[in-house]
């Protein structure tokens, strides 16, 4: 996931809190956070949606990221440059390659830091990507898997995406379902599978959940290769280098544009207060069966 390379195996040894609202679930406050990770090792980096953690030493403890809508983790060397305006912490880490700042950045401020205990998950399975370790930060225990975990189990997303009356989207953006899918993705999943976005839980055929939830894994495995998308120049990965992602778009961003499968101009609306965007001739809602 891009930090791996960097931090694994290395040690925190300093932390320095630019903007407190940041640990604001830490009890301690920024002493406190930073008395909890300052010396341990890193020694494996975990996802779960726009959940991140890091083991340290050895699962003793989780320094947890929530990640927000604009939160992420950038790189350099030490000496680092001034930390950029919205830098929120830095970290200096010292690895095996040497001495290397952490930046935690969020522009909108809604994502957050932590230390915490990590839980042992339900199923006994790992807890997220990166690690095989069945633990989970307890602050992620209530958030579904990650749509690329292999540990998703099939049957059970595809009854939830078919029960209730919430349109099909709204249930792609439940995080609590299943986590790592945005608004972006699911309408991009959902121009592959040729769902309507508005369709009802209760509508959904099982073919079209399960074509569904392969164009979603197809979305953001292929989102992930290209490094995400990034429509300014804030939302880089962890070099500081800009996702491409954006120039595969079908569907997002695009209303009023011809689909590219049938030509016909892509629809767009404000569904469940976010923008939606769909070809009204190739996605239509279907009955179930």
């Amino acid at each position: 996931m891009g930090l791996e390379s960097h931090a694994l195996g290395a040690t925190i040894t300093s932390v320095q809190i630019l903007r407190d609202s940041c640990v604001r679930r830490s009890p301690g406050g920024p002493i406190g956070f930073a008395a909890a990770v300052v010396g341990a090792r890193i020694d494996a980096v975990v996802r779960r949606g726009k959940f991140l953690w890091l083991d340290l030493d050895g699962g003793a403890l989780a320094l947890s990221a929530h990640l927000g809508m604009s939160g992420q983790f950038r790189v350099a060397s030490v000496p680092a440059p001034t930390p950029h305006p919205h830098c929120r912490a830095r970290f200096t880490l010292d690895g095996p390659e040497g001495p290397l700042a952490l930046d935690f950045l969020d522009q909108r401020t809604f994502g957050y830091l932590d230390s915490e205990p990590l839980i042992a998950t339900p199923d006994g399975l790992p807890g997220g990507l990166g690690s095989a370790s069945p633990l989970v930060p307890d602050s992620v225990a209530h958030i579904g898997r990650d749509v690329l975990d292999p540990a998703l189990r099939r049957a059970r997303v595809l009854g939830q995406w078919r029960r209730g009356s919430r349109g099909i989207k709204q249930l792609l953006l439940d995080q609590t379902l299943v986590s790592g899918i945005g608004n972006i993705y699911a309408d991009e999943a959902l121009w592959r599978a040729r769902v309507h976005p508005a369709t009802p839980a209760s509508g959904l055929s099982g073919r079209a959940a399960g074509a569904l939830l392969e164009a979603s894994r197809e979305v953001m495995a292929e989102a992930l290769a290209a490094g995400g998308t990034s429509f300014d120049a804030l939302y880089v990965n962890v070099n500081g280098e800009s996702g491409y992602f954006d120039r595969s778009l079908n569907a997002y961003g695009r209303g009023g544009e011809p689909c590219p499968r049938c030509g016909r101009p892509l629809m767009r609306a404000v569904m469940g207060g976010r923008s939606t965007h769909w070809c009204a001739q190739c996605q239509r809602t279907r009955a179930r069966g």
